[in-house]
């Protein structure tokens, strides 16, 4: 198992938190002119703290709308992204699962076929795909359709703990992991309380991770800090209790 941090599209704060980890998630933001990403002093960072780079796709492109030219493009933008990254030796690519309509049925077929183009556009840039579960926003998909959806396309999931309970709290996390655990590849960990407060250090919120650690005890992919925060020991403390999470033994008490 590897731990890393995301830092956003920062390469200031990749530089000043990733040291200790095993890799950075660097977030691509919609529109920007990734030939302005200063690639050598991303690379740079990376070989001096020994780390791996995973990508966040941008965070408010939808994966599918009503419109196939729409559709198209959007296809055409990720595999643009994708081969800058495969370029740059990122092992994985963040995706939201989102749709114009997250409700529109008649979209989800669709959405699958989206999803398969833009997988493909991935592996041929030597990057997996892992599609992220965000129900808890507007345009989000729901868990379980998002989960139908990336097992029939034979997608890996990079399960967001803290999206999971601000839709449908500690319930909605069991019943993901419970019949979409085997799917997950990357994991984003933080601490989130009902009321809205989210991407907190663990401890410091009301999700339960022991949860976690009854479906994905001895979880062998990656892991992100999804911290918002610059202060190194917070993001090591929640870095050192997830992995206590993740490696303890399911059948004691956590």
């Amino acid at each position: 198992m590897d731990v890393g941090l995301t830092v956003g599209d920062s390469l200031e704060r990749l530089e000043r938190t990733v040291e200790g980890f095993d890799l950075a998630e660097f977030s691509i933001g919609e529109g920007a002119d990734i030939e302005a990403i200063d690639a050598g002093r991303l690379e740079q960072a990376l070989e001096d703290a020994g780390a791996d780079l995973c990508i966040h796709l941008p965070f408010t492109q939808v994966v599918v709308t009503p419109v196939r030219e729409i559709n198209e493009g959007i296809l055409a933008y990720q595999r643009q992204l994708l081969e800058w990254a495969g370029d740059r030796g990122a092992k994985k690519a963040v995706l939201h699962g989102t749709a114009r309509n997250p409700h529109d049925t008649d979209l989800r077929p669709v959405f699958a076929e989206q999803l398969e183009a833009i997988g493909a556009a991935a592996a041929d840039a030597g990057i997996e795909l892992v599609v992220e579960n965000v129900g808890h926003q507007k345009r989000g998909l729901p868990l379980t359709v998002l989960g139908d959806l990336a097992r029939e396309t034979d997608t890996a999931v990079c399960f967001d703990v803290g999206h999971a309970y601000m839709e449908d709290g500690d319930d909605g996390v069991d019943r993901f992991l419970s019949r979409y655990g085997d799917l997950v590849s990357h994991l984003h960990v933080h601490d989130a309380r009902s009321r809205g407060d989210t991407h907190l250090p663990i401890g410091a919120g009301e999700i339960d991770y022991g949860i976690v650690t009854e479906h994905l005890a001895g979880f062998d992919g990656t892991v992100a800090v999804e911290v918002f925060t610059d202060d190194l020991p917070l993001l090591r403390d929640t870095a050192q209790r997830a992995t206590g999470f993740l490696e303890a033994d399911a059948e004691r008490d956590v």
